[in-house]
């Protein structure tokens, strides 16, 4: 075999790659070790601005008794709840109307607290949010509570949405459930994000801003075997996966039919999704006793096609037996048809 590393024509759509010690390096897989999580880093989409529709609560105190506002001790500060007008603003009583939206929550203190004027002595304003319409995620698909969930609860990231929406529903496939899962995050109507959940799970997590759609959809991989292999079909894959594993879990090569200087793998495009990207034929001879380490060194992808060629002697045999087969029967039709040629 020709020690190339690759070759490309322009007559071919694809390049035909030998697969050796240097050239095995550039298609190893992905190292299945977690990385560091990141979402110690991430927040819920920055600052919280408050926007229409959203519900505030509002509390007023005075430090001294007798004022317009109670003290903090005692009950009956409470404004009641205050729904954010379409035109941003909200009444609150003694105070009017405050315009509140785009600032956060503590711009808001501030603001009411300035309206007042001089008709509080040091007020201290709280405002929360009672109601949250804005400020949330749609997560859908397969997990076990669909619908929106609140940034403003702590959630900060696609995987803490997803965990609480109760978490993946697998429908009791049981373990390895992350690998056979897909995650898509949309943002304003753009796919930003595409990854296997185990991905996400492994460090890989991203932060989420209000109004992201989260989408959780099986996604099975699976690579297929032809040819002379124990047997031929498709495999799903559960993990990061080598050129060894994946013919280990066929039962490995065919002794008889299999030539082992003709083990194929068919990529098609590129794996990062690129559709221009060219076609890739990976070869593969078993007869090296290098190529055991090369192949557990290879990673398969998902609809990896691995296809292993039948040994020319075992083509030999089959045209033989072929021309066996039919002597045989040209010889048992002439046997039936004897005796009554001769009763004549």
């Amino acid at each position: 075999m020709a020690d190339a590393s690759s070759r490309s024509t322009e007559a071919l759509p694809f390049d035909v790659i030998d697969l050796t010690p240097t050239s095995v390096v550039a298609y190893r897989p992905p190292a299945s070790i977690d990385r560091p999580s990141i979402t110690s880093s991430l927040s819920a989409g920055g600052r919280v601005a408050v926007a229409a529709g959203d519900v505030l609560k509002v509390r007023i105190f005075e430090p001294y008794e007798g004022s317009i506002f109670p003290t903090i001790q005692r009950p009956g500060a409470e404004l009641g709840n205050q729904r954010v007008t379409d035109d941003g603003t909200i009444n609150v009583p003694y105070v009017g109307t405050v315009r509140v939206v785009g600032l956060d929550l503590s711009q808001i203190e501030r603001r009411i607290a300035t309206q007042l004027g001089s008709k509080a002595q040091d007020p201290q304003v709280i405002v929360e949010f009672v109601a949250d319409r804005t400020h949330t995620v749609m997560v859908s698909g397969d997990v076990k509570s669909p619908g929106r969930v609140s940034i403003l609860e702590g959630v900060r990231s696609v995987v803490e949405a997803i965990n609480r929406s109760g978490g993946i529903d697998a429908g009791g496939k049981g373990s390895g459930v992350a690998t056979q899962f897909e995650v898509v995050l949309r943002r304003r109507g753009q796919v930003i994000l595409t990854t296997q959940f185990s991905d996400l799970l492994a460090g890989g997590d991203v932060g989420i801003q209000k109004g992201d759609e989260i989408v959780v959809r099986p996604n099975t991989r699976v690579y297929t075997v032809l040819g002379a292999v124990q047997k031929a079909g498709n495999v799903e894959i559960k993990s990061t996966l080598t050129l060894l594993e994946a013919l280990g879990n066929v039962g490995g090569l065919s002794d008889e039919r299999a030539n082992k200087t003709g083990v194929y793998i068919f990529r098609m495009g590129d794996i990062q999704g690129n559709p221009t990207a060219r076609a890739r034929v990976f070869r593969l001879d078993f007869n090296q006793p290098v190529s055991i380490f090369v192949a557990q060194q290879f990673g398969v992808q998902a609809s990896d096609v691995v296809y292993v060629t039948n040994a020319p002697l075992y083509e030999y045999h089959k045209i033989l037996n072929a021309i066996y087969k039919t002597f045989s029967i040209v010889g048992v039709v002439r046997g039936a048809s004897a005796p009554a040629a001769a009763s004549f």
